[in-house]
């Protein structure tokens, strides 16, 4: 069964999204075996500069790269990645399976993610060119997945 693990900066703070993700991950262990990882998001003053904004993303940064399974494929959401449909990612994770049987996938904070992390994930994701609050981006995340194994399967939720 694959391994998908789900490594997040931050927590949900609102009910509705800690249930839809929820749901989602309920769903997803039919599909696979799902590993939700929370790093806990640096605090910054209500207006940090670059300096503090940086270091809080290498701080986050280096507690993502240590949470994620050391042989998985490593995929970053981030505004510059590449957009897919969801057949072709659908297809994308099909062969990650059959190639590493464990994907991971990294949501970073407000502030995305530090180049290191990106530059030692394997691909880069964009789900779109709207920005999206990052707790919200976890349910979005979860939704796609679910849809992606679920084409996988032959399953009628994509339509």
């Amino acid at each position: 069964m694959l391994q998908v693990t789900v490594a997040v900066v931050g927590s949900l703070k609102e009910q509705y999204l800690r249930d839809a993700a929820a749901e989602y991950e309920k769903r997803l262990n039919g599909f696979c075996k799902l590993t939700v990882v929370q790093i806990r998001e640096s605090r910054l003053p209500d207006d940090p500069g670059e300096r503090e904004i940086q270091a809080a993303l290498e701080a986050e940064g280096k507690q993502i790269l240590e949470s994620l399974p050391p042989r998985s494929y490593r995929v970053a959401l981030c505004v510059e990645g590449k957009q897919l449909s969801s057949p072709a990612l659908a297809e994308k994770i099909g062969e990650i399976g059959q190639t590493h049987g464990s994907v991971s996938f990294v949501i970073g904070s407000s502030y995305g993610l530090s180049g290191e992390v990106k530059q030692k994930c394997d691909f880069r994701l964009s789900v779109s060119e709207l920005t999206f609050p990052h707790q919200l981006m976890r349910v979005i995340l979860l939704e796609t997945l679910y849809r992606s194994l679920s084409i996988l399967q032959g399953g009628k939720y994509h339509k």
